[in-house]
C-alpha cells in the first residue's frame, strides 16, 4: 500500500492562472466557492457563486442553492475566510464552462492505517455562477465535512 500522499499544488496562483479570461474567471469563481463557503462554512455566502436553480449530483444534498446551504449548515461550522485554500489541492483544472477540483484524502483502513485517496469535483458554470455540480459521493457515504481530511 502507498502510505505517501500524492503531491499537493504549492502554487495556487499557478494553478488560478489562464491566458483565457473565461476559464482564468471561472476557475476563480470555483476557488473562492471553496474557501468562502465550503472551507470557512458560510452558507449566507453561497448565493454569491451558486445559481438559485442549481444541479446537485450528490446523492446526499438537496437541489438549488437553498440544498447546498442546507447542506453546509449540516456538516460544517463557520470558520474564518482564508485566502488560500487549506485543503490539499492537487489541480484546478478548466475546459469551456466547466472547472475541476481535485484533492488528496487521507483515510484510514480497517485497521486503523492511513492511506491516500483522491475526490474530484466538478462544476459547471453558467452567467457568472456554478449551475451543476457532481463528485463521487455515494448515497451510503455519510455527509462529512472535507475540511477534516488535511494532510
Amino acid at each position: 500500500m502507498n502510505s505517501k500522499p500524492p503531491a499537493v499544488a504549492q502554487n495556487h496562483d499557478a494553478l488560478l492562472a489562464s491566458p483565457d479570461p473565461k476559464l482564468a474567471a471561472n476557475k476563480r469563481l470555483v476557488y473562492d466557492m471553496y474557501r468562502i463557503v465550503l472551507q470557512a462554512g458560510l452558507a449566507d455566502r453561497a448565493g454569491e457563486f451558486i445559481a438559485q436553480d442549481y444541479v446537485q449530483h450528490n446523492p446526499n444534498a438537496g437541489q438549488g442553492l437553498a440544498g447546498v446551504q442546507d447542506y453546509i449548515r449540516k456538516t460544517r461550522p463557520e470558520r474564518p475566510i482564508s485566502d488560500k485554500l487549506e485543503l490539499p489541492l492537487i489541480q484546478l483544472i478548466a475546459e469551456g464552462d466547466y472547472v475541476m477540483t481535485s484533492f488528496v484524502r487521507p483515510e484510514k483502513d480497517k485497521d486503523g492505517q492511513t492511506y491516500y485517496s483522491t475526490w474530484f469535483d466538478l462544476y459547471r458554470i453558467e452567467d457568472g455562477k456554478i449551475a451543476e455540480h457532481w463528485d463521487p459521493m455515494l448515497k451510503s457515504d455519510p455527509p462529512i465535512d472535507p475540511n477534516d481530511k488535511k494532510l
